[in-house]
């Protein structure tokens, strides 16, 4: 390894003890980008990404339109008759409280593609069901953490994860969710299993009044199916159903491009929040000033993330690093998915954001796997799901805070929790991708 690749290995260590140390991670990630940039001799490259991705609107239209989505849903209080529904069975069976929780955080996680909007609107329904069970609140926070986090937006097309492995491939993000079902499924068996078994482990706790469960108003079936308005759509209009059709002067771009795919994404969106405004009655009227605090919030807080991430990604690539991997990948075949699993995991873990991650790191994976003639869309499916592996278990992510704030618990409790699951989950699928069962 030549003296910049070394110098930039030393700035990522230095990265990496900065948001251990509770640092920024925007702020950390940006500033190692323009060091690795200086290392390599030009920071202008980390300049102009960081101004692309901030103005690139295959991030800022879905991601914005699909917070400002969940903002609506939260205010107009479509997601927890969502959520009534789901949980309702399992109101009666204290031993199925932990899967079926784990079940129901991955459900909604689908429609509602925010892993903290997931847990805010599922945590206000379960976290007093479990604690009337008897359960620890660090086994409801936990329990809440893999269900919401774990992965079930990767199955929405309009997931800003999908966008970047297309973006690469030039093709729809639809055609990634059934290489992405194949790997999150078993991930979510699996991991849910030990989850499951180690929380018999733990002793439970006082029983509280059943009475403090928090109910909402009667159950409204119209309410309860919004959150699905926008999926529907994004399924029916892409393969392989193909059953609608939307013309390109509904969004403004011509078919097939990459602005149309991100803009349908915003369409959908904004369907569910004027469907949502229509089934709401009087709370419609402040449905857009959600949808826009929403949109600012994603901007703020997962837009930025991507960009300074983005950056980090460019000067690692810049230093030279990306080439190693490459190499590495190229003399020894077998390491491309154990390498496309855990090294996004890694790079999750530290930073705390799925997307970013899938985002500046799917390109490293890209070329060696068309050299290896590995198909491209199942390798950016296992970055994407060992992103979201390693967001879960990150103690900077904003999901670990919001089910450790609903909880009542220790975010690092929850994050040691779920650490031997994911970890043991993220190895089964890698295994089996690497021999070729999946």
């Amino acid at each position: 390894m030549d003296s910049v690749a070394c110098g930039a290995v030393a700035v990522i260590a230095a990265a990496v003890v900065g948001v251990l140390r509770g640092l920024d991670v925007r702020l950390v990630l940006l500033a190692a980008a323009l060091a690795l940039g200086a290392i390599s001799g030009d920071v202008k490259p980390i300049l102009g990404q960081f101004l692309r991705t901030f103005s690139d609107e295959k991030f800022v239209v879905p991601i914005c339109t699909a917070m400002g989505f969940a903002y609506v849903l939260k205010a107009t209080r479509c997601d927890a008759h969502m959520v009534r529904v789901l949980v309702a069975p399992l109101r009666r069976v204290r031993w199925l409280l932990v899967p079926g929780v784990v079940a129901a955080g991955f459900l909604v996680n689908i429609p509602v593609i925010s892993q903290a909007s997931t847990a805010v609107c599922l945590g206000t329904v379960v976290v007093p069901l479990m604690r009337a069970a008897g359960f620890s609140a660090t086994t409801i926070g936990a329990t809440l953490l893999l269900g919401c986090s774990v992965g079930g937006e990767l199955l929405n097309p309009g997931a800003p994860e999908l966008n970047s492995v297309m973006d690469k491939v030039h093709g729809d993000p639809r055609l990634v969710v059934p290489h992405v079902a194949t790997l999150i499924l078993p991930m979510l068996v699996v991991s849910g299993a030990i989850f499951w078994v180690l929380s018999l482990r733990h002793k439970p706790v006082e029983v509280v009044e059943p009475a403090a469960v928090e109910v909402v108003e009667r159950l409204n079936p119209l309410k309860a199916a919004v959150p699905l308005v926008p999926l529907a759509l994004l399924f029916l209009s892409g393969p392989p159903l193909n059953l609608v059709t939307i013309a390109p002067e509904w969004v403004g771009a011509a078919p097939g491009g990459r602005e149309y795919s991100s803009r349908l994404i915003g369409l959908a969106m904004l369907l569910g929040v004027l469907v949502a405004a229509v089934v709401s009655g009087r709370a419609a009227k402040g449905c857009m000033k959600s949808f826009f605090e929403g949109a600012g919030y994603g901007f703020a807080n997962i837009v930025s993330l991507i960009v300074t991430a983005n950056c980090f990604g460019r000067g690692i690539e810049q230093a030279g690093l990306a080439k190693h991997l490459g190499d590495l990948i190229a003399e020894s075949p077998g390491l491309l998915h154990p390498l496309a699993g855990f090294v996004p995991f890694a790079f999750a873990w530290v930073c705390g954001s799925g997307m970013a991650t899938t985002q500046s790191l799917y390109g490293f994976f890209y070329g060696p796997a068309v050299e290896l003639n590995a198909d491209p869309l199942a390798v950016g499916a296992l970055v994407a799901v060992g992103s979201a592996a390693g967001r879960t278990m990150s103690p900077v992510a904003a999901v670990v805070f919001m089910c450790a704030t609903l909880s009542g618990a220790k975010g690092p409790d929850l994050v040691k929790r779920v650490a031997g699951p994911l970890i043991a989950g993220l190895t089964t699928i890698v295994l089996l991708r690497t021999l070729g069962v999946i």
